[in-house]
Formats: C-alpha cells, sequence, structure tokens
C-alpha cells in the first residue's frame, strides 16, 4: 500500500457536441484537484490518458491539462497509451511515480472525444489495437473480432446466447441508476436475447446489444503517497495492483480463455493477500458482452467454459455473491476508449466511500477493478479499499 485516491471527478458519458478533447480535461482535471482539497502548486506530475489514434486532430495533448490551472504549468506531463486499458495505463503511472518517491501528488486525467469521426473511421481507428498484419480484413471491425472470439468459445462450450442476453440486461439495469452513463435504458433478457430489427447482428453471434458505445468523456482522480494521505478527508488505497500483458495477434494463443486476464487477477489478489470471494464489486471491461463471460473464468468466478453459470445462478447482480459492474459497465456507461479505466477507479472509490447512490452495494468493502487493452494483450488489475 504505497498511494489512495484522495479526490475524483467524472463527466458524462456520450454523444458530447459542446465538448472537445481539450474542454473535457479542464473540467474534469479541475473539478478532481478541487474534491481532492489539494492546491494545484503541490501537483508534482500529471498523466493523461488519451488512446486518439485518430479520433481527434489534437494529438498531443499532455500540456492541455495545464489550463485547468495555471499553477500547473511547468509540472512534467505525460501521456499515456495502451489501447482499452489506457486509462488503467495512466493510473498505474501515477502511482509509479509515487512509489519511486518522486513526489507526493499526482494528477491523473483519462479522456476521448469518439464522436467526431465517422462509422468507418472509428471501425478503422479501433482496429490499430490490433494485429494488422493478420487481422485487418476480419469483417467488422473491432466488433468482428470479439465476434471471432465468441464463435470459437461457442464452439468449443456450446451455445452462450443466453449467458450474454443476461449479461447485457444486467449492465442495462445497473446503468439506469448510474448519472454519468450514456444509455440509461433497462432493457430486458429477451429483447437482448433475440435477434430484431433494433437488435440486430453486428459480428458473428454477437447482437447490438452485446457491443459497447462509441462514446465522449473524461474522468480524473488525484493520487497522494500515504503520508499524505492520511491528512485528507478521504482517501481509498490501493491494495494492490498488477499489469500483465500478452501476445498481440491471436493466432499465437488460445482465444477462449483469457490467460493474460487470469494472471493479471492472480497476481493482484496473491499481492493484496486476498482471495476473489473477499471482493465486495468489481468493475470489469465488458467492450462486448462475450468479454465479460469470458472475465468471470479468468477471474476465478467460474471455471473455464463455465462462465454461463454466473449468469443463470445470478452471482453477479448487484445483490449477488460479486456485484459484477454495479456502474452498467462499458456496455451501458459508455467507453471513450482513454476515459474507461480511470472511470473504473472513480466508481469503486464511490462505492467504497458509500457515495454511490443508486449504484451503491450494500456493505462495498473491497473493489476489484479489470482494464483491457485489445483482445486479452494489455490486462490491468487495481483492488481498493477506503482508508476512510
Amino acid at each position: 500500500m504505497t498511494a489512495c485516491m484522495v479526490g475524483w471527478s467524472h463527466s458524462k458519458f456520450g454523444k458530447l457536441e459542446d465538448e472537445d478533447v481539450e474542454s473535457l480535461i479542464v473540467r474534469v482535471a479541475s473539478d478532481a484537484i478541487a474534491d481532492a482539497g489539494v492546491a494545484p502548486k503541490d501537483i508534482d506530475a500529471i498523466y493523461l490518458g488519451f488512446y486518439n489514434g485518430g479520433f481527434s486532430a489534437q494529438d498531443f495533448g499532455s500540456s492541455l491539462v495545464m489550463h485547468a490551472n495555471d499553477a500547473l504549468r511547468f509540472k512534467p506531463a505525460t501521456r499515456v497509451e495502451n489501447a482499452c486499458a489506457t486509462g488503467s495505463a495512466a493510473v498505474h503511472q501515477g502511482l509509479n511515480f509515487l512509489d519511486a518517491k518522486r513526489g507526493r501528488v499526482v494528477l491523473v486525467v483519462g479522456v476521448e472525444k469518439m464522436t467526431d469521426a465517422s462509422g468507418p473511421e472509428i471501425g478503422g481507428i479501433l482496429m490499430k489495437a490490433s494485429y494488422l498484419k493478420e487481422e485487418s480484413e476480419i469483417e467488422g471491425g473491432f466488433a468482428g473480432v470479439f465476434g471471432r472470439i465468441a464463435q470459437q468459445y461457442f464452439q468449443k462450450y456450446g451455445d452462450q446466447t443466453d449467458a450474454l442476453a443476461r449479461i447485457a440486461s444486467k449492465n442495462h439495469k445497473n446503468g439506469c441508476a448510474n448519472p454519468y452513463a450514456q444509455m440509461q435504458r433497462d432493457f430486458s433478457y429477451e429483447f437482448c436475447r433475440d435477434v430484431s430489427d433494433k437488435n440486430p447482428l453486428v459480428a458473428g453471434p454477437l447482437k447490438r446489444t452485446d457491443c459497447s458505445l462509441v462514446s465522449d468523456g473524461a474522468a480524473a482522480l488525484v493520487l497522494a503517497d500515504m503520508d499524505t494521505s492520511l491528512a485528507m478527508d478521504k482517501a481509498v488505497v490501493f491494495r494492490a495492483t498488477n499489469q500483465v500483458n500478452d501476445y498481440l495477434p491471436m493466432s499465437r494463443r488460445d482465444m477462449t480463455f483469457l490467460d493474460g486476464a487470469a494472471r493479471a487477477w492472480s497476481g493482484a489478489l496473491e499481492n493484496a493477500g486476498l482471495a476473489l470471494d473477499d471482493l465486495s464489486l468489481v468493475e470489469t471491461h465488458d467492450c462486448f458482452t462475450i468479454a465479460e463471460l469470458m472475465e468471470y473464468e479468468a477471474m476465478g468466478l467460474a471455471k473455464p467454459g463455465e462462465g454461463a453459470r454466473v449468469t443463470l445462478e445470478g452471482w453477479a447482480q448487484k445483490d449477488g455473491r460479486l456485484a459484477v459492474n454495479p456502474s452498467g459497465g462499458l456496455k451501458s456507461k459508455g467507453h471513450p476508449i482513454g476515459a474507461t479505466g480511470v472511470s473504473m477507479h472513480v466508481m469503486s472509490a464511490m462505492q467504497l466511500r458509500g457515495d454511490a447512490g443508486d449504484m451503491q452495494v450494500r456493505d462495498a468493502r473491497l473493489a476489484g477493478i479489470f482494464n483491457m487493452g485489445g483482445a486479452g494483450v494489455a490486462n490491468y488489475v487495481s483492488i481498493l479499499e477506503s482508508l476512510r
């Protein structure tokens, strides 16, 4: 335990027509600093999670954070990118800075502005997170990538349509209680399960309700070392963190099991001295419902091939054995790439502080976060606990 989250902020996710990357950064950075109650001059470093890849013409963004307050000028500011795990990568870099004792307070911002691009442009930008030498011709972009993964999983373990529909319905129901969520609509299990004009097939067995949303948004948090955190009004401590990267080409891996995710989870739990059952909730990377299903198995909630049991028996419901994505997850909340990992940390901190409103998981004590870059390539786990 080397650092804590001592303040945070979160924008609404969705199609934010009146915002650009700069305005989103400035707003959440300002709000997180105010929430932490720290003086901007006392921030020792800035990390910006910003995937971009062509979504925004303004590609160089690290110093845009300084527009939140003139006292941030001349602070070291670094942009971090690791595909869809960009936000968690920025958080972990901030923790590394504090662990190295290079400073005492760090500001982390995650941002993405995706909706200015056209549909084909969005697909092409996201496919840069795949292995283009082998995977660039997959139809349907990244939905096609996970559609192929779903097909392989179905071939090995049987049709999982029911399980995916239960995941989608659960996350949409949870998202109705999240004021920051892009889609606050409660879709029934039957609607999510059946192919229809409003819920067509998108790629392989994946339907529209199996896919996360194209989003704009930002989130920010302030990190402080333990000595500084002890004097703060609120503090959520990192019990453990872990990062595991796997091969980029899917051809070099068994894509019916997320081995990198499993290793990231087991290492983080071991470092924290915890078992999965000790956790109150998990915010996990449901970019597609098949990903959440496989993540049940990677985290150890179910054995390989038995993730459907989690959905059938309601283990991942907000009042179940382990609440998974009480925020609504990427599926309902939205997935602005660079902001997602930071958002997961903010949502989890709110839960542990008892400040999650209608999203609140009863007696939340320990939270796990899993943020994934690419198709199981960059895998980040954080385990959080409220210090006060």
